[in-house]
């Protein structure tokens, strides 16, 4: 979805304050840099999370997200989307606002011989920055992004947004340089030597996101026509 490359991720905060160590403590074998797998995650989330600083308070909030390059010089960002009138857009203002984004993917539970040895694979990314509001003249192309993200497809079978719906929809664009990624993906922890009871069952049960059949709406006039988005969407989930 990106149309140019993310640039080099780097450990830590390199502006004029000290950051958040990006660089994690424990299994770092996990922690990746790697740009492509961080866009990877961020493309297959449909949601992420923002924390923030709101009145004192730290509170965190879903959202949809995307991720593109507005071409505003910034190359491809996290874009956030909401209203102008939500508290985090409000507090942006002309600054911006220091956020932490995370996503989190649940591949499967692992179920050890132990609790110790049980855990899950995952597949997980953390952004932190400054979130800025995209200018108005970029909007259009920021909330096609967005669309684009979450219904592939559906721009073309649906009208094109009115101005109105534009100006009463904002959106926040995080930049992708201060970010890390970390995946799990390993069976139970064991070895021949660990005096463990092989007649427990011990192994991996995968989960995912899972699509239901769509339910058109009562006033729909082809209910049972579903339209090549909808369905590609519910494969999508299901494959």
């Amino acid at each position: 979805m990106t149309e140019a490359p993310i640039p080099t991720l780097t450990e830590r905060f390199d502006g004029a304050r000290s950051g958040p160590n990006l660089v994690v403590t424990r299994h770092t074998e996990r922690q990746s840099f790697d740009p492509t797998a961080l866009v990877s995650i961020l493309e297959e989330a449909l949601v992420c999370h923002v924390g923030f600083i709101s009145y004192g308070w730290p509170v965190v909030l879903p959202f949809f997200h995307a991720v593109g390059d507005l071409r505003d010089g910034h190359g491809p960002q996290l874009l956030l989307h909401g209203s102008p009138a939500g508290g985090i857009f409000q507090q942006a203002g002309p600054r911006g606002v220091d956020v932490s984004v995370s996503v989190s993917l649940l591949d499967g539970i692992v179920f050890g011989r132990s609790a110790y040895s049980s855990g899950a694979h995952y597949r997980s990314v953390v952004v932190f920055g400054r979130a800025r509001l995209v200018d108005t003249d970029l909007l259009p192309t920021a909330l096609g992004f967005l669309i684009d993200h979450i219904m592939p497809g559906r721009r073309a079978e649906i009208r094109p947004m009115r101005g109105k719906e534009v100006g009463d929809t904002a959106v926040l664009a995080v930049g992708l340089t201060q970010a890390t990624v970390k995946i799990a993906d390993t069976d139970p922890g064991e070895s021949a030597g660990d005096s463990e009871d092989r007649g427990v069952w011990a192994g991996v049960v995968p989960v995912a996101l899972r699509a239901n059949e769509p339910k058109a709406s009562p006033e729909t006039q082809n209910p049972n026509q579903v339209p090549p988005s909808v369905q590609a969407f519910v494969d999508r989930l299901n494959s």
